[in-house]
């Protein structure tokens, strides 16, 4: 099993900036391509960034690419998300995941994961 708990929630004003944090538990942290997702109130949990296992390639959605930045840092079993030019259309709560891979590929399809965490709530007020 592996344990996936985030961080650094909280409520901010349009326009700030949040950073969110991923500590991973359990398992070889190397090995795993992660992800982060977001579910807001009354919608389905969406896609927000990936990276794969080394760190070198990531991916976007649409929504977030150009004010959000996913990395990772395997000595510290740790994934991030610097979420920049927030809006409060981002309001949702965020949920990091693992996946075990070979590859080093990234993985953007919720299906996928295995692993999750428990989420952390970020507001954007207007």
């Amino acid at each position: 099993q592996m344990q996936l708990v985030e961080s650094g929630g909280g409520l901010v004003q349009a326009g700030a900036s949040l950073s969110l944090s991923c500590a991973a538990s359990g398992r070889t942290f190397s090995r795993y391509a992660m992800g982060w997702f977001r579910q807001a109130p009354g919608k389905e949990r969406e896609f927000v960034a990936a990276i794969n296992r080394s760190g070198g390639s990531t991916y976007y959605a649409t929504s977030v690419k150009g004010r959000f930045t996913i990395s990772r840092d395997n000595a510290k079993n740790t994934v991030y998300l610097q979420m920049n030019s927030l809006k409060p259309e981002d309001t949702a709560v965020y949920y990091c995941a693992a996946e075990a891979v070979v590859h080093n590929g990234v993985v953007i399809t919720t299906s996928e994961y295995d692993y999750w965490g428990q989420g952390t709530q970020v507001t954007v007020s207007s």
